[in-house]
């Protein structure tokens, strides 16, 4: 439920804040025909010299000055934040047309302060002068936290609002190595709790789980379930991610070619998939993390295309539309509106197009971890309040898989709040368990992006956990 707006506090807060950084201030934007309820800036932060990420800030429609500070960052590696603003929880979102913006009814600036991040440099709008892309989860961690100290720098009013990092998909390793970076340096954030989003926890478990995903939502039969188990199993015990028999490995690349490679739409199991299934070599890129230790590049094990569409939704992860998207952000009154220079500096070329993914920073990133446990728990023992949630269709990022990663923690369950429903307008929204000050939760039908299929859930678990309410 949203607070009633205090038109006079607001009105004080957004004049006050006005002043912080002029020359990034969004006036006007093309296709918005209604007057938004908040102020908003874009513009650049430098992490190291030659290096920019662009960044979109927009303060909240309730209370700027009390309500919390949100960074967001989309996942790949190498996938832009603003489709995060522009598909699943900004104020506005583009219309089919491409030029038309609507609002954004389950906004989650209605209650806080969102930083949107273009990172790392070479996805969307960020750049690096010498146009090397070549970086890994440490390096991205540490660019981001210099991201935050410039945006500090330029926004010192807050510095005192307590502050949030949301993430998804790759973001399970980027919003846990930036919260810890935060945590261990020496500036002054008055830093609360992160929430992953069908975020990559754990390679181990998010591969062995998505095979009991698969079976048990009925994408096998029986004669591969039982090969599976015959090939991969002893004594009641499954090693679907990095089995030594041949067999098995080789059982799995068909279970994972049934999922990736069918025609299914791995974001959302239930939905349709869009377009004609081609994908950017980022997507490719970040397809090779899953199952590295079965698949091969080729095998005997053929499947059915899809039928090709008429709609060509090349460069963006398959059966994902970001048509619209691309062409708004694309338009040369667009970058003017957000201060996008007509033709970056030179490592760009003359014509630097804003895609969902980068073809560059997916082919040239390296992973540091195979897992987050470690990290997740000297973040949970300074107190932090965590929660990692899932759209329960999801398949790129399953949700059993981050189950077991919160489970495998370790952590004290709550006894008063053992695994149970929670209600949005009188339906079940999902399921969530407590583990001392981490929240598991999951999103019923939502996919990887639940904001953008789930708004009005997605909203009252945001806006539940940023209040440290019951769900």
């Amino acid at each position: 439920m949203f607070v009633r707006r205090l038109p006079w506090l607001c009105l004080f807060a957004v004049f006050h804040i006005g002043s912080a950084y002029d020359p990034d201030e969004v006036t006007s934007l093309p296709g918005m025909t209604f007057r938004p309820h908040y102020k908003q800036w874009s513009g650049y932060l430098q992490t190291r010299p030659g290096r920019f990420l662009h960044y979109w800030f927009v303060t909240s429609q309730r209370n700027p000055a009390g309500d919390p500070l949100v960074l967001w960052l989309n996942g790949g590696p190498g996938c832009s934040s603003l489709d995060g603003f522009l598909s699943e929880n900004g104020p506005f979102q583009v219309k089919d047309d491409g030029a038309t913006l609507g609002e954004n009814a389950f906004s989650w600036n209605k209650v806080a302060n969102v930083l949107y991040l273009e990172s790392p440099a070479g996805v969307g709008y960020s750049y690096a002068d010498d146009r090397n892309y070549t970086t890994n989860d440490d390096q991205v961690a540490d660019d981001n936290y210099r991201a935050l100290l410039s945006f500090f720098a330029k926004f010192p009013n807050f510095t005192q609002n307590d502050f949030f990092i949301f993430g998804e998909s790759y973001g399970g390793i980027y919003v846990p190595t930036l919260s810890l970076r935060v945590v261990t340096g020496t500036a002054k954030i008055n830093f609360k709790g992160f929430a992953v989003g069908n975020g990559l926890s754990s390679f181990t478990l998010n591969d062995q789980s998505l095979v009991y995903f698969g079976y048990y939502h009925g994408l096998f039969g029986e004669e591969l379930w039982r090969a599976l188990n015959e090939n991969c199993c002893n004594k009641g015990i499954c090693n679907f991610y990095n089995s030594s028999s041949e067999s098995c490995r080789t059982l799995v690349n068909v279970a994972f070619s049934i999922v990736y490679n069918s025609g299914l739409n791995v974001y959302a199991l239930y939905l349709d998939c869009e377009g004609n299934r081609a994908y950017h070599k980022g997507y490719e890129m970040t397809m090779k993390h899953l199952f590295k230790h079965h698949r091969k590049q080729a095998h005997t094990y053929k499947f059915p295309v899809a039928a090709a569409s008429s709609v060509s939704l090349s460069k963006v992860p398959p059966c994902i539309n970001s048509t619209a998207q691309r062409t708004w952000l694309n338009r040369g009154d667009v970058r003017k509106a957000l201060h996008i220079p007509a033709v970056l500096p030179p490592a760009f070329p003359v014509d630097a197009s804003w895609f969902v993914c980068s073809d560059d920073v997916g082919a040239h990133y390296s992973t540091r971890y195979a897992s987050m446990k470690d990290v997740y728990l000297k973040l949970l023992s300074v107190g932090l309040r965590a929660l990692v949630y899932n759209g329960d269709t999801d398949m790129a990022c399953n949700f059993l898989g981050d189950q077991w990663f919160v489970e495998d923690l370790g952590l004290e369950v709550w006894a008063l709040l053992q695994y149970r429903s929670w209600l949005y307008e009188q339906q079940v929204g999902g399921f969530y368990q407590q583990f001392g000050n981490l929240t598991f939760l999951t999103v019923k039908g939502a996919g990887h992006m639940v904001p953008q299929w789930a708004p009005g859930p997605a909203f009252h678990m945001f806006q539940s956990f940023l209040n440290n309410d019951s769900y």
